[in-house]
């Protein structure tokens, strides 16, 4: 059966082959015929036709974005060969009214939203985007046809600026060297001339060459030292704060009693006569020293027999709670207002932080300024480490977003604390002062390890506002931070730091007034001073208000409750009173 197909085929192939071979001679001019027509030579016609290769790049990109769509199920031929995904993709009609799909839906491929495939090459829109700007003219992607300025598009030819031709290009580069080499002698005498500048692209004085001059005339050298000293007299101003000569001034009858004891030495009776407290009545005190507002004020730690104010007119006063009830010393060391102090642990040392960029370490007892510390910047907050072994580290909330740790003992910053986006508020200590939580106008809490300048919480809602006073609860467990959309806030200090949403306290006014709150000693009830000059206490319990006192005209800033009198509270206020209340 096989040697019967094979000759056939052997033979076809065989006759196929002779009778190529007769038309190849058939078609080569005879040499031999002596009377044959000379050779004529036509010119070679290629029978495809021009190709614009500008469009064709377009087309390119075309099929393959027919590729990634889904098939449109109104036309009848599909010119390419589907994937499966395509045939069964859903059909593409009006966009739904409420289904969300693409950018609405949120969809992210990119780190500005939502990015689709282009009709067109990122190469191909570059050459028609420069062709345009370098010619006028371009090819539309939509069609093959272009659009733009058809006279240079003729004149050129249709050239792009990626299809230059090599003649035309080796041209420009010729003129351009010559151009270079051909300077006029005069042009460079007067270099300011506008053919000149046409020519060489640069500087008018370029074109003048001198020898670098080393020495300076004695007019420059002057000039040079009293320009570097202005310098440095402006920086070392704008760095550091305002100074000014401290003084202190004490108002009490002796520095020391009969037994040589300080006027700051706490009395011996003083001691808690029971740890439940009770709610104010009544006013008791008015000290009126201050001739601005009060900003903050701070009982003397532990026995409360002295209370510490700072006024907006950049005096802080100490004043006696236990026995005279007058003012016992003036510090006077800031040039601006005082914005917050704070005790050390024994109260014999304090610190007062001031408009003028300057924090001050105050001796309670002498009213001796025993260092200055400042970064240019506002100091908000000033807190030392309450651990007995670290009172001399002091941390500073500025208005640079940073939180600033200094050492007292050798003035030398130890450490920032740079995350912050807005100016620091608040500096509170918590976990048994390994920890602190600050707050700021970013309207965020961070939680930070001492001394490592990491975050190691973040809380950041988007309905939280500012918290610009921030207060432990006795029992440490809770912090309550005012917040300024008028309701007080109660966080846990526990790992996660989270929102006690069952506790919030509320009825206050304080927006756009950084009012202090705080706890009575045995935790029982919570108290805030208010926009309209009152006084609040609530239930830590049940979160209902006890008791509105009104305290002040103006805002009442700033509430403490006395370490150990159970029912004594001193409030300050914008009216430049403190009052002391029972």
């Amino acid at each position: 059966m096989f040697p019967a197909f094979k000759k056939p085929s052997m033979d076809s192939l065989q006759i196929y082959a002779d009778n190529s071979d007769e038309e190849d001679l058939s078609h080569q001019p005879s040499t031999l015929s002596a009377d044959s027509s000379p050779p004529r030579l036509i010119p070679s016609k290629s029978a495809a036709p021009k190709v614009d290769d500008t469009m064709l790049a377009l087309t390119a990109a075309e099929a393959r974005q027919a590729q990634s769509r889904p098939i449109d199920p109104t036309q009848h031929v599909v010119a390419f060969n589907p994937t499966y995904d395509q045939l069964w993709a859903p059909t593409y009609g009006p966009a739904h009214p409420y289904a969300k799909d693409g950018i609405a839906q949120g969809m992210r491929n990119h780190k500005l939203g939502f990015v689709e495939d282009a009709s067109i090459d990122s190469f191909v829109f570059d050459e028609q985007y420069n062709t345009f700007h370098k010619y006028g003219y371009a090819a539309d992607p939509s069609g093959s046809n272009y659009i733009g300025d058809l006279d240079a598009l003729q004149k050129n030819d249709a050239i792009s600026v990626y299809n230059i031709p090599q003649h035309e290009q080796k041209k420009r580069k010729i003129e351009r060297e010559k151009d270079e080499d051909e300077v006029d002698p005069t042009e460079i005498d007067n270099p300011a001339t506008d053919v000149w500048l046409m020519k060489n692209k640069r500087s008018p004085w370029a074109g003048k060459k001198e020898g670098v001059q080393t020495e300076l005339t004695e007019e420059q050298k002057k000039y040079a030292e009293e320009y570097a000293k202005k310098k440095e007299e402006k920086g070392h101003k704008g760095e550091k704060g305002e100074h000014v000569v401290d003084k202190t001034t004490f108002h009490g009858k002796e520095e020391r009693d009969y037994q040589g004891r300080s006027w700051i030495a706490p009395p011996k009776d003083a001691k808690a006569t029971n740890d439940h407290c009770y709610i104010p009545k009544r006013l008791v005190h008015t000290w009126s020293g201050h001739t601005k507002g009060v900003s903050a004020i701070r009982f003397f730690p532990k026995y409360g027999h002295l209370i510490l104010s700072a006024g907006m007119d950049t005096k802080v006063k100490i004043w006696d709670v236990f026995n005279s009830g007058k003012c016992m010393r003036t510090y006077m060391g800031h040039s601006k207002a005082v914005r917050d102090i704070s005790f050390c642990n024994d109260g014999t040392k304090f610190l007062t932080a001031g408009y003028d960029k300057n924090i001050k370490y105050w001796d309670t007892e002498t009213g001796q300024v025993i260092s200055t510390f400042s970064t240019g910047k506002v100091p908000y907050v000033v807190k030392l480490n309450p651990d007995e072994d670290k009172q001399n580290i002091l941390l500073a909330g500025m208005s640079d977003k940073k939180i600033v740790q200094w050492d007292i003992n050798t003035g030398q910053i130890t450490q920032e604390y740079d995350q912050h986006l807005g100016a620091v508020n608040t500096i509170t200590f918590v976990d048994n002062n390994r920890r602190f939580v600050t707050s700021s106008d970013d309207k965020s809490l961070r939680v930070w390890e001492f001394g490592i300048p990491v975050v190691i919480k973040y809380i950041s809602e988007p309905h939280m506002h500012s918290m610009p006073s921030i207060s432990l609860h006795p029992n440490t467990n809770w912090l309550a931070a005012q917040s300024l959309d008028n309701q007080i806030l109660i966080y846990s200090t526990r790992e996660r730091f989270q929102l006690n949403k069952k506790k919030r306290f509320a009825g206050h006014i304080v927006a756009g007034y950084a009012c202090q709150v705080n706890f009575s000693p045995d935790g029982r009830f919570v108290m805030s001073g208010d926009g309209e000059g009152k006084c609040w206490f609530w239930d830590w319990k049940s979160c209902k208000v006890f008791r509105t006192l009104k305290c002040h005209e103006g805002v009442c800033i700033g509430c403490e409750w006395h370490p150990l009198e159970q029912s004594k509270v001193a409030t300050c206020g914008w009216d430049g009173l403190i009052k002391y209340w029972d």
